[in-house]
């Protein structure tokens, strides 16, 4: 807490910033303590500066292996998400980093988005061959429309930098070295309005423009299940690792690799 302010920060540095079932605890708490007390405004980041987050922790949720527990943990972070987007005060995002599959779908459930200027940000979970189960196909299309989100989740294409801006994906790019400054600078002056001014604005932007789509809840996570379960998207991440453990190998000192 900083005033009337309170700061989020997504910390799980080994699997870069990766959601695993302990951190959708983590972050549930934060909520729940940010609810309790006078903050009114939140701003949401991950640790560091390369990484806002990377999506969700392979290795941890690896034993979800059957359609009712990947099913259950689509559900869950939904839920956290659906929290978020309808949290009692503002919820921004304060995209420090890259933020990649289902850390997307976490910058896209908050109310909006202020990002380092060098960072890339893309719904890639078509390259593992599952699909965004966690709000965030309805979200970004009430956000840029639904034939550019079609575009962006079916090509799983990687926007950066101005383009995010220009796609309407973020509202501010902020160089680096002003980031933290600007983030903060824009909680401050979000918290200190009138409380019932802020309240107002954002329960008609939501009439207009729905936060959370429960209608469609059980049709997506049931698909993600689907294809979580699916024996393509154990080979993709079979694919992916192996290629990240070579990109170790090539990057290490003889030393590191034992030569």
């Amino acid at each position: 807490m900083a005033g009337n302010t309170a700061e989020v920060v997504i910390d799980n540095p080994a699997t870069r910033n990766a959601i695993s079932i302990p951190v959708m605890k983590a972050l549930d708490e934060a909520l729940t303590a940010i609810e309790a007390s006078p903050a009114r405004a939140v701003v949401l980041k991950g640790a560091g500066e390369r990484v806002f987050v990377s999506g969700g922790d392979l290795k941890d949720l690896d034993s979800l292996r059957d359609f009712d527990s990947a099913e259950a943990m689509a559900i869950r972070m939904r839920g956290l998400l659906d929290r978020i987007a309808t949290f009692p005060v503002p919820v921004i995002c304060a995209l420090n980093g890259d933020a990649y599959g289902g850390g997307a779908e976490i910058a896209m459930a908050c109310d909006f988005r202020i990002a380092a200027a060098n960072i890339q940000l893309g719904f890639n979970q078509i390259s593992l061959a599952i699909i965004p189960a966690w709000g965030g196909i309805e979200r970004l299309a009430s956000l840029i429309g639904r034939s550019r989100a079609l575009y962006l989740i079916l090509t799983g294409r990687i926007l950066e930098g101005q383009e995010l801006w220009e796609w309407g994906l973020v509202e501010e790019l902020v160089e680096r070295e002003h980031f933290d400054d600007r983030c903060a600078a824009v909680a401050r002056f979000v918290a200190d309005l009138p409380e019932d001014v802020v309240t107002g604005i954002r329960s008609i932007v939501r009439f207009v423009e729905p936060s959370i789509h429960p209608n469609t809840a059980s049709t997506a996570v049931a698909s993600f299940a689907r294809t979580w379960i699916a024996e393509e998207h154990w080979k993709a991440v079979e694919v992916q690792q192996e290629a990240r453990k070579r990109r170790r190998q090539q990057n290490s000192t003889p030393s590191e690799t034992g030569q």
